[in-house]
């Protein structure tokens, strides 16, 4: 088994039988995805999952997409890398050929993650270049073959991750004919983003925002296949917008919300989960993330690498833009985290008190 998980610097505090193993007992039939941080190129590396842990101790945290050709060819090492403070956490896999993702599905449950999903949705024009992510949709008996490699080949959850459908393949038959494949090769969950994807015309940008959203036919999914759990995604800004959508569904799925506005994940644990527990004001998180920070710059990683995913921590609050210039200006010079991160906290307390609140960006 790879030694992945990278277990050389301080934990947020967890209960004792908690410390460097999973939150829970994430099999197949436990793993809890009410609520989860969709996986974003760029974005939810493994800084960016230790900041959203560090809000929420039950929220699903995804990687990001990597190829199967990274994986089997390039620093494996480097791309499975975690904490264990992440999970529960999920990896999301590209590819198309069912025997290199079978090989990368053994991969991933050997380092220890949670679940491993196939991308089955991404647009770009790297993934069609390849045959994955959105093309997949076209060839659903192909996907079957698929996910049956990788469910003979590990014994974590084989998830999909897909879109309504692609270019002029977007009817809801052809939707329920991919499903329906699908689950027949053992894919229990599948997280819908409710839009179609066109694969030629619109950026990937584009495609997160062009194509209409269309609710009611995630909806329909899951009353047309109650036995399957069917999570929904696409433009979900608030906790209150996902609980609505819980009444309809097994689970939401939040994407750039959760970077541009992070703080609304403190309150998921007790909100979506049912946890008992106080929400962790900013500070506290700021002061944990220094924590992290420190042994993480020790280690030889530059701090703006990981600051770059706090910056909308302050986000609606008076102070916010203060935070974010003091973050951009000062991260990159590598100055002592604790330090760093206590000034710009005191940034933020500096702002008059006549300082409106910004609005929060989609």
């Amino acid at each position: 088994m790879l030694s992945i998980p990278d277990a050389s610097f301080p934990r947020p505090p967890l209960p004792a039988d908690e410390q460097g193993a999973k939150a829970a007992n994430t099999s197949a039939a436990t793993l809890d995805r009410r609520l989860s941080v969709a996986p974003m190129m760029e974005y939810t590396d493994r800084f960016c999952r230790h900041f959203h842990r560090l809000l929420s101790r039950n929220t699903l945290l995804y990687t990001e997409m990597v190829t199967t050709g990274a994986l089997i060819h390039g620093d494996r090492a480097r791309f499975l890398r975690y904490d264990p403070c992440e999970h529960p956490l999920a990896f999301q896999l590209g590819g198309s050929d069912p025997a290199a993702l079978a090989q990368c599905a053994k991969f991933v449950e050997d380092a220890g993650y949670d679940e491993v999903n196939l991308n089955c949705g991404c647009p770009s024009d790297r993934v069609q270049t390849g045959n994955f992510g959105a093309c997949l949709m076209k060839t659903p008996r192909l996907v079957a073959d698929c996910i049956a490699a990788m469910n003979d080949a590990c014994s974590i959850p084989v998830t999909v991750k897909n879109r309504l459908g692609v270019d002029d393949q977007d009817s809801y038959g052809q939707l329920c004919d991919f499903i329906g494949t699908a689950s027949e090769s053992g894919c229990r969950t599948f997280v819908v983003h409710a839009r179609k994807a066109w694969l030629q015309g619109l950026s990937p940008k584009e495609n997160r925002e062009v194509p209409p959203l269309m609710y009611g036919r995630v909806y329909q999914l899951k009353r047309d296949f109650p036995a399957l759990e069917i999570i929904i995604n696409g433009g979900v800004e608030t906790l209150a917008e996902a609980e609505r959508h819980l009444r309809h569904v097994d689970g939401v799925m939040i994407g750039r919300a959760a970077y541009h506005n992070p703080y609304l994940l403190a309150e998921a644990d007790a909100r979506i989960f049912a946890a008992n527990t106080a929400a962790p004001s900013r500070e506290e998180v700021l002061e944990r993330f220094a924590d992290y920070a420190a042994a993480q710059v020790a280690d030889g990683i530059r701090l703006n690498h990981m600051t770059r995913h706090i910056i909308g921590l302050y986000a609606g609050q008076p102070g916010a833009r203060r935070f974010r210039r003091y973050i951009s200006e000062h991260a990159w010079r590598d100055p002592s985290p604790k330090a760093f991160f206590r000034a710009a906290a005191a940034s933020v307390s500096a702002a008059p008190a006549t300082e409106q609140p910004e609005a929060i960006a989609p």
